[in-house]
């Protein structure tokens, strides 16, 4: 009974421990010795304006590679011909869609 008892208290300090570890707060002094709140960082944002020239161009991975890095994006998704795509919508994915002969048609944000 008492070994039953110990892992039960075990599993739940380890239970109360993995609830309170969402509500750590990031707390830096930056050199002025007064406690400040950290900002989150910035979230990526796709902005497909910046990446419009690149239609026309051939599906390469160089080409998602610079349409990622000129949209601001954080992931890129391909558009086959003929695809069917979800309609999940996501600020930080820029979409690529090409034609049967691998050429970009359209890129957007979602």
């Amino acid at each position: 009974m008492r070994k039953e008892k110990t892992v039960q208290t075990v599993v739940f300090a380890g239970m109360a421990i993995t609830g309170l570890s969402g509500c750590v707060v990031n707390i830096s002094d930056n050199g002025t010795g007064r406690a400040e709140a950290v900002p989150p960082p910035v979230p990526m944002m796709c902005n497909a304006a910046p990446a419009q020239d690149r239609v026309g161009n051939d599906a390469t991975q160089a080409m998602g590679e610079a349409i990622l890095k000129d949209s601001g994006a954080r992931s890129l998704r391909w558009g086959p011909p003929n695809a069917a795509w979800t309609m999940d919508y996501r600020d930080d994915r820029v979409n690529v869609r090409y034609d049967a002969k691998m050429t970009i048609v359209e890129i957007t944000c979602g």
